[in-house]
């Protein structure tokens, strides 16, 4: 594999090549990032005090710093401020246009502009809106400014580091040996640009907790002080900047094999790095398993299968086990389980979610019958994303699945589930690649 590789990695989340998910504001923030230079309006409102604003808004790539440089070398950007809009992207070019803002003593925020009617063609003005989000790596360039606020209305959103090709299903890919250096690599020089930008390794530790296959963690107002993100305003004492070494980590509860189902079946072990046609009582279903994590704890596991259903549609069944975590206690049952996969929703019907004392663990049967237009849309050629959603009282999981094997095995299920119900031929189970769920 080429060490060009590296240029790959970003910050994971479901969405296609570099980029992360496009926001509902606007299609331009998955575009790779532009700059726009703005005076702050109306005139008469800020009068002497206007300050002055570089719009940044869209995807980090390899070319963003070099793209920012020349906007920096055709224009006086003297005491701006960078107003940040991304959904993240590159590592490398958002350390190296965090770098450039930095070497150019500039100040950054979050928001977006909004240009202003009857401003002059040549002092664009805009107004400073702070609801926007800056996510991924776009956190990492925001801790470049000299000085930085991040305005309440506004979000900072962080996860993991990862591969890029191999982040739409993280669990289902494999893993060389130059893969875990360039990621370790990457995030050294990640540890090194925080430091230098005098933010804290809690930004770091945090956002290195939160797994691909959750959604982003959305930074509390604490969180966000104590990473020192943001900073005093640009008249108030300089803060020095201490950087503190990330707790050790808990440790987790070994993974082991669903005990039983809550309806009497036992689940023999389910793979989690493909969906695949297995054999449940001598019919065919598609199966797969998950870690069940909470801001990257490992809390447990769960399985979902897809099997025949009554009508134009498929049976979707999801068994969970969960345990006590280090900072996430056992609730006393999960209430709600929710599916959504390219648009469509589903809610699951809760069947059981029994207490179990020796170990102590929760085991959660969960099922409904879903359209078959919905697991078609997953199954469709490229990557597609099913989010899993589950909620106990006051707590949420969130889990994304990748589609990897669905494409392939959905039409041998598809065909099984046009016979009569005696006609279904059962698989041989040893050839079912271990995945087995009988009852």
């Amino acid at each position: 594999m080429s060490r060009s590789l590296a240029a790959a990695v970003a910050f994971a989340l479901a969405a296609p090549a570099m980029l992360l998910p496009v926001s509902s504001r606007g299609s331009d923030r998955s575009l790779p990032m532009h700059f726009d230079l703005r005076q702050e309006g109306p005139a008469q409102a800020c009068g002497a005090k206007c300050r002055l604003f570089v719009a940044a808004s869209g995807a980090v790539t390899a070319d963003t710093p070099g793209d920012f440089a020349s906007f920096a070398r055709d224009h006086d950007l003297a005491g701006a401020i960078v107003v940040l809009d991304s959904d993240g992207g590159s590592v490398h070019g958002a350390i190296a246009l965090g770098r450039e803002i930095r070497r150019l003593k500039l100040d950054t925020t979050v928001g977006h502009l909004v240009d202003l009617d009857g401003a002059q063609p040549d002092v664009p003005r805009a107004e400073l809106s702070p609801r926007a989000n800056c996510e991924s790596m776009c956190a990492f360039v925001l801790i470049a400014g000299v000085h930085r606020i991040v305005p309440p209305q506004a979000r900072v959103m962080v996860h993991q580091i990862w591969l890029g090709d191999r982040r739409e299903d993280p669990t289902a890919a494999s893993y060389s040996a130059e893969d875990l250096v360039l990621v370790q690599r990457d995030i050294g020089r990640l540890v090194r640009y925080t430091a230098d930008m005098g933010g804290s390794m809690e930004l770091v530790d945090l956002a290195l907790r939160i797994p691909p296959w959750e959604p982003m963690h959305v930074m509390t107002r604490a969180e966000i002080q104590s990473a020192q993100i943001e900073t005093q305003l640009p008249d108030a004492a300089a803060v020095a900047t201490v950087a503190s070494s990330p707790p050790a980590p808990a440790a987790q509860p070994a993974q082991r094999e669903l005990p039983h189902m809550t309806n009497g079946a036992r689940a023999t072990v389910i793979s989690e790095q493909r969906w695949a046609v297995v054999d449940r009582a001598g019919n065919a279903m598609l199966a797969r398993r998950h870690p069940l994590t909470v801001g990257g704890e490992l809390i447990g596991s769960f399985d979902v299968t897809v099997a025949c259903g009554a009508g134009n549609g498929y049976d979707v069944s999801y068994i969970e086990l969960r345990r006590n975590g280090s900072h996430t206690p056992l609730p006393a049952q999960v209430g709600a389980v929710s599916l959504a996969a390219d648009g469509g929703m589903a809610k699951l019907k809760v069947v059981s979610s029994e207490r179990r004392s020796d170990p102590d663990e929760l085991v959660t049967f969960a099922s409904a019958t879903v359209p078959a237009s919905l697991i078609g849309a997953f199954a469709a050629a490229g990557d597609h994303s099913m989010m899993i959603t589950t909620k106990s009282g006051g707590l949420a999981t969130a889990i994304r699945l990748g589609n990897t094997g669905v494409e392939q095995s959905l039409p041998r299920l598809a065909a099984a589930c046009q016979k009569a119900m005696g006609d279904r031929a059962s698989l041989d189970v040893s050839r079912a690649g271990g995945l087995a769920s009988a009852k």
